[in-house]
């Protein structure tokens, strides 16, 4: 019989949501010239994570960031990889969007957890096959370390050293019906 996996909530919804206000206000203040700014978001939390942050943004300073949205499934290293560890061999692609100009913006691309790097390696690959922003930034809610490539967040909303057996989890109200940060451990 398979042992079970013990969660612990590592950020509730309140904890969760003083994070991202955090991480708003360092992306503004890093950004004077707003108008020169778009977040990306990678599907599926990261996506949504970088409309609240456009969202708050919009709410201290007035200005509406552009937002878009990436999927990476195509630029992925490891998709065969994984693919052997789901029930559904074939990936789900959905749609980017990207419906503004990255020439000259300085683009900050948000994720949920930053793990090995390979998402944000992927995506970084993905923006240029769209355009060329005069920078690329990373925004992160959770880095848990353990990185195989040279990707280090610009914004973190919280540092979090795990086991490489460890898995953390973001729940987000439009995806999964509740806000949370969970360590899920085997």
């Amino acid at each position: 019989m398979p042992a079970t996996a013990t969660e612990r909530v590592l950020l509730d919804e309140e904890a969760l949501q003083r994070t991202l206000r955090r991480i708003a206000h360092e992306i503004v203040e890093k950004h004077p010239d707003l108008t020169a700014l778009g977040l990306v978001g990678i599907y599926t939390r990261g996506a949504t994570l970088a409309q609240r942050l456009r969202d708050l943004i919009e709410e201290y300073t007035g200005a509406r960031v552009p937002t878009g949205a990436l999927d990476i499934t195509f630029y992925r290293d490891d998709v065969t990889l994984r693919a052997e560890q789901r029930a559904h061999p074939q990936p789900v692609v959905k749609a980017t969007r990207l419906d503004f100009p990255l020439e000259g913006k300085s683009v900050v691309v948000v994720d949920d957890v930053l793990y090995t790097g390979r998402t944000i390696r992927s995506a970084i690959e993905a923006i240029f096959d769209y355009g060329r922003p005069e920078r690329v930034q990373l925004a992160v809610l959770v880095d848990r370390g353990h990185r195989e490539l040279p990707i280090r967040p610009d914004y973190v909303g919280k540092n979090l050293p795990t086991a490489r057996t460890e898995r953390v989890n973001v729940e987000l109200v439009e995806v999964d019906e509740v806000d949370r940060v969970v360590l899920i451990h085997p």
